[in-house]
């Protein structure tokens, strides 16, 4: 059993992980800016953003998800805690799991990327690109820390409707596809790829991907 923790635990894919986690067996504690102090005692209240808190669940957690968005909002992005949780996490021996984006993805084998195709929605570029910065940022990291990112197919998201099948299958840094050329994954079966790669590491500072 691990000790996992999961900042943005109350979204989507946070949400499916911890449920997911918890149904293994895990220890499972979820980090979001607005728990309350009355709530679920593995729910409590903490910001990626803050050096303090990032501390406490690094020394106190086998696994840190991050399952926040990476844009900028009330004017940080994620990029910004990039530097000092992989630092705290190399010191503390935690390892850190990465909710990604599909946009860093390649359409194929030399590229271009998902996010700088004609076709792909304006909407989404910032948190695409914001995400790429991450990814990049983990890569090229100083720091001795266990990391695994892990992005989605192209349509991932409680607005998708995308039911669970229970099967998957893994890729690498190319968009995987469905026979009918669909790219898609449900947030439970995202959630299931996630866990195993916990409890069975193959993916130690890499990214990869999942879809149906």
């Amino acid at each position: 059993m691990s000790k996992i923790a999961v900042f943005g635990g109350n979204g989507f894919a946070g949400s499916a992980i911890a449920k997911e986690a918890r149904t293994r067996g895990h220890e499972v504690t979820t980090v979001s800016r607005t728990a309350q102090s009355n709530s679920d005692a593995h729910a409590v209240q903490g910001s990626l953003h803050d050096a303090n808190t990032v501390e406490q669940i690094t020394t106190a957690n086998d696994v840190v998800v991050v399952a926040i968005p990476a844009r900028e909002i009330d004017g940080k992005k994620l990029l910004d805690a990039v530097a000092t949780l992989t630092d705290a996490a190399a010191r503390n021996g935690a390892r850190i799991a990465v909710v990604g984006g599909a946009g860093s993805l390649l359409v194929a084998e030399g590229g271009p990327r998902v996010v700088d195709t004609p076709d792909f929605p304006d909407a989404y570029k910032d948190e695409a690109l914001a995400h790429a910065d991450v990814l990049d940022a983990l890569r090229n990291t100083s720091s001795d820390v266990d990391w695994f990112y892990v992005s989605p197919a192209a349509l991932f998201g409680a607005h998708t409707g995308i039911p669970a099948k229970g099967s998957f299958q893994i890729g690498g840094d190319i968009l995987l596809t469905d026979d009918e050329g669909n790219s898609a994954i449900s947030g439970e079966d995202y959630a299931r790829a996630f866990v195993d790669e916990i409890e069975t590491p193959a993916h130690r500072r890499q990214r990869f991907t999942v879809a149906h």
